[in-house]
């Protein structure tokens, strides 16, 4: 398991990541910075809880729009691999640390 530490806002984190994916991640990072900045660029500066949820929010709408565009999944879409369920569970449990580190919990 790689380590990679990026910042955002101005605020370090470290993450965990499978092997190999350490570029792919502090490129995601970037996403989340450029987004930031944006907001700060329009004055919705609030606090760092707000600024990453709406950066989150900013990207989920990226991504809904881009679901939007693609030809529609077949109904019946095969099961996750047993990989790809530990690999989202693994994100799931850290974004949730994050989120906990960002609000003090």
């Amino acid at each position: 398991m790689a380590q990679v530490t990026f910042r955002i806002n101005g605020f370090t984190y470290m993450v965990s990541c499978d092997d190999g994916q350490e570029e792919h991640l502090g490129r995601m990072a970037e996403e989340v910075e450029k987004r930031i900045n944006s907001i700060k660029a329009i004055g919705g500066q609030s606090g760092e809880a707000r600024l990453l949820m709406l950066a989150a929010l900013l990207l989920a709408d990226e991504v809904h729009d881009l679901n939007k565009a693609r030809p529609q999944a077949p109904a019946d879409p095969e099961p996750a691999s047993p990989e790809r369920r530990a690999r989202l569970r693994r994100l799931a449990a850290r974004a949730e640390e994050i989120a906990a580190d960002i609000t003090g919990a």
